[in-house]
């Protein structure tokens, strides 16, 4: 059975302030802390910012999906110390473990009354049937999808947000993808998508 090409109108928010200079801070080149727009982030210091904007792919992926259905969309670094406190970030010094499925969803229904289920078995075939039924999905896959390397050293450990399905792609908003390449609505073929993609992640959406 074909399957038609769907692409939900979902806002982007990338998880550094500044989405056109995600090149520089991915590679280096500038550091976060320089970010002319940190303060946008809600975080008290360019410091606090610096320390969560690469960490902050889950919760860019939370800001479009509020948009998307019409709610509030609070600035990121708050948006953190709620899921902290909620549990989906557990931070030790400079070590952060997260973002974690369950208490991140348990916070999403509670929040904003929005459904959200962690899905530890998210096979990517069941991605297509999740966007044709209205909803929105944040995938597990390795933070190299940005770029053309087509075989990355693991799977998952970043997160993006499934916008649009056709018979050859995912289209995916990536909160540090590259502009005008892989930020929004980047098509990523299934096949391709499968060398990426951790098989996990959480739907969001009735």
């Amino acid at each position: 059975m074909s399957v038609p090409k769907i692409i939900h109108p979902v806002p982007y928010y990338s998880q550094w302030e500044s989405a056109a200079l995600v090149p520089e801070f991915i590679t280096g080149t500038k550091a976060a802390v320089d970010d002319p727009l940190w303060q946008k982030s809600g975080a008290e210091s360019p410091q606090e910012y610096a320390f969560w904007a690469p960490r902050m792919c889950g919760v860019a992926c939370l800001r479009m999906a509020l948009d998307f259905w019409g709610y509030p969309v609070p600035p990121s670094v708050p948006l953190v110390r709620e899921l902290c406190e909620a549990g989906a970030y557990v931070r030790e010094g400079d070590q952060v473990k997260g973002l974690i499925y369950d208490p991140f969803a348990k916070h999403v229904r509670a929040r904003w009354g929005l459904e959200a289920e962690a899905v530890p078995e998210l096979p990517a075939a069941v991605v297509t049937d999740v966007i044709s039924s209205g909803r929105l999905a944040l995938l597990s896959v390795h933070k190299t999808i940005r770029t053309t390397d087509e075989e990355p050293p693991s799977k998952g450990g970043h997160l993006v947000l499934a916008v649009g399905v056709s018979e050859e792609n995912v289209m995916l908003h990536n909160p540090s993808g590259l502009p005008g390449v892989s930020q929004e609505a980047a098509p990523v073929s299934w096949a391709r998508l499968e060398r990426f993609y951790a098989g996990r992640g959480v739907i969001l959406g009735g």
